[in-house]
């Protein structure tokens, strides 16, 4: 028999697949019965324009045999099966698609589609196999042809006889090597596994066959062999039955099946889109934090299916990064895929359904923040922070779309606020949104320059989380109102008062001597307007806050940065007499109380000591 050559393109085509183009083998199950599955479909199209062809969806089905002994794997379909001259342009000719022609002339009408486009999924088959053979008898006839290969060496068909209709690829599994065992693509169980995992939703039923002992009957101690069918694919998507059909255990059960979290989600959204793009997706929001969210480790993304078949499992594309807590996948014919369908080609149309997603999650979100206030907070509690880091990344892009969902503790509240709600409760002549940074309630509850934002009778929110700052920095305003922090040199809400005026002018010379005792760490010492109880604090006169210091002190490559600080003196308080008595007769003294006084500022805004051992001696000092 006379062994034909694949063409010169398509042997160098087959060559790069089998060693690069799928990253990995087992990939090649999901092809195979993913082409057995489109040649069922192909008797249906057929069976829709001709009358004498009745399709019976039961007399349909897929078959995988692996034969241990033979070191074979078979997949039986009973299809529509190939001709001489099918086999030859399907099968010769690498990237040449008999399905795609065939999706071309029936243009799916209701529901069913062919996913089988390049052609080159068949021969996938050469990555664990030897010897492929195919024997094919089309529909209509009654020879049969048997297609063989060892690869690139090229091919064989000759007539053969097979009594029914369809097609059946028997592979002849390599011998392991030290890097590769092929042994596992001859356990049913192994098997069983890959087919749940890419073809479970296969319409059409995925038979094996099992074996194994159990008990005989009436007997506890005696075992029998047996041997049973099953079909292993689940073949009905949740996706694509009725809304109206399922409970919210359905929903729950499909979450745990998949594997997206031991948790129990805190809502779900079922989704069916038939627009530009036609998709369907059910999307869940965690309720508990993943162990590794915030490593390097953590994968975002959604698992993509086109239609039914498991394309990748984690798609990132279809997932922004401040939404990449969300666990679901999404099936849609639409997709343009690529040659191996394990990538797909970056177009128009995953950007549509990307887009559509994170609307519809955000839409998920303000309904939960809205009429479930309570699990709104639960889920802020575990990712509050991710829609931080996405108002303040990429420049700011989504902090329109973000900015309604944030929540901080406040002052008055005593619990979490919407930036709404703050804005909805301030008095007419409060001109900023006032917030206090500090690493807990309680801490920022005693801060000194609180005080006079207090007194007022203002709002003030409590910024804990590292990024809270750094994002309200990027929003810059809400409803036109700017955001102020209680630390600001400027509070746009001091009087201008007379005394504190007097004061700067009447002890500038004290001020400017305890400034040049320390030594450039502060900008200036002054009079203070905001304190009322405390003696001392620190306020921050340019744009970067003592707060956004200590944080960006703990990075990497942070180049020492500084907030400019001011030391404001309490001229009210007891402790500023003594400042007055020691500068008009005991300079040593009031080295003593500047140190003193610098350091107790650094204590209450959570800033390291440059020399604890001073700060001790000289407390022992003022003691003796």
């Amino acid at each position: 028999m006379e062994k034909k050559q694949f063409q010169a393109e398509s042997k160098r085509l087959l060559e790069m697949m089998i060693n690069s183009i799928y990253t990995q083998k087992e990939i090649f199950l999901r092809e195979l019965i993913s082409n057995a599955s489109d040649a069922i479909d192909k008797i249906y199209y057929k069976a829709l324009t001709d009358d004498n062809l009745v399709f019976d969806k039961d007399s349909y089905y897929i078959q995988v045999t692996p034969d241990k002994a033979n070191r074979t794997l078979i997949i039986t379909d009973t299809g529509i099966g190939m001709t001489e001259e099918e086999l030859e342009t399907n099968l010769g000719v690498i990237a040449k698609s008999g399905s795609l022609a065939f999706k071309k002339e029936n243009e799916s009408k209701d529901g069913h589609d062919i996913i089988g486009q390049f052609g080159v999924g068949f021969y996938s088959a050469f990555m664990v196999a030897d010897v492929v053979t195919v024997v094919s008898r089309a529909l209509g006839s009654d020879t049969a042809y048997k297609w063989e290969s060892t690869g690139a060496e090229g091919y064989t068909i000759e007539p053969t006889t097979k009594a029914t209709v369809g097609t059946e690829i028997t592979l002849k599994i390599k011998s392991n090597t030290e890097e590769e065992n092929y042994d596992e693509y001859l356990e049913p169980y192994r098997l069983k596994a890959i087919i749940k995992k890419y073809s479970d939703f296969i319409r059409y039923p995925i038979k094996m066959e099992f074996t194994g002992k159990r008990p005989k009957e009436d007997s506890d101690s005696e075992f029998e062999d047996y041997t049973e069918e099953q079909t292993v694919n689940s073949m009905v998507p949740i996706w694509r039955k009725n809304k109206n059909e399922l409970t919210a255990e359905d929903y729950e059960k499909f979450y745990h099946e998949k594997h997206y979290g031991f948790d129990k989600p805190i809502k779900h959204l079922h989704v069916s889109a038939d627009g530009a793009v036609v998709y369907q997706a059910i999307l869940f929001i965690p309720e508990n934090i993943p162990f590794d969210y915030y490593s390097k480790e953590y994968e975002k993304g959604l698992e993509l299916y086109a239609n039914g078949v498991l394309i990748m499992n984690k798609c990132a594309d279809l997932l922004p990064d401040h939404f990449s807590f969300v666990k679901g996948m999404v099936d849609s014919e639409s997709l343009s895929l690529n040659i191996s369908r394990e990538m797909l080609q970056h177009d128009r149309q995953l950007k549509l359904i990307a887009k559509n997603i994170s609307s519809k999650i955000k839409g998920a979100l303000q309904s939960m923040l809205k009429d479930e206030r309570e699990q709104y907070e639960k889920f802020y509690k575990s990712f509050g922070r991710q829609l931080k880091f996405g108002v303040y990344s990429d420049y700011g892009a989504n902090k329109d779309q973000l900015q309604d969902l944030l929540l901080f503790y406040s002052s008055k509240e005593k619990k979490l606020v919407t930036l709404d709600e703050y804005v909805s409760r301030m008095p007419e002549e409060q001109k900023y949104i006032y917030y206090a940074s500090g690493e807990s309630n309680e801490r920022i509850e005693k801060l000194p320059q609180t005080e006079l934002v207090a007194d007022k009778g203002f709002e003030i929110l409590y910024f804990t989380d590292d990024i809270d700052e750094f994002a309200i920095k990027m929003l810059m305003t809400y409803k036109e109102k700017e955001f102020k922090s209680v630390s600001s040199g400027d509070l746009g809400i001091e009087a201008d008062n007379k005394e504190e005026n007097e004061a700067n002018t009447e002890y500038k010379d004290l001020f400017e001597y305890m400034q040049s005792q320390l030594g450039g760490k502060v900008s200036e010492v002054k009079a203070s307007k905001r304190l009322k109880s405390h003696p001392v604090c620190l306020s921050a006169a340019g744009d970067l806050s003592i707060e956004m210091e200590k944080i960006l002190k703990t990075m990497p490559n942070n180049a020492d940065v500084k907030a400019d600080k001011v030391l404001e003196i309490n001229v009210n308080h007891t402790v500023f007499q003594s400042l007055k008595d020691a500068f008009a007769g005991d300079k040593e003294k009031l080295n003593l109380y500047t140190a003193l006084l610098y350091n107790q500022a650094l204590l209450i805004e959570g800033l390291p000591l440059q020399d604890p051992v001073e700060f001790t001696n000289d407390i022992c000092k003022i003691m003796v």
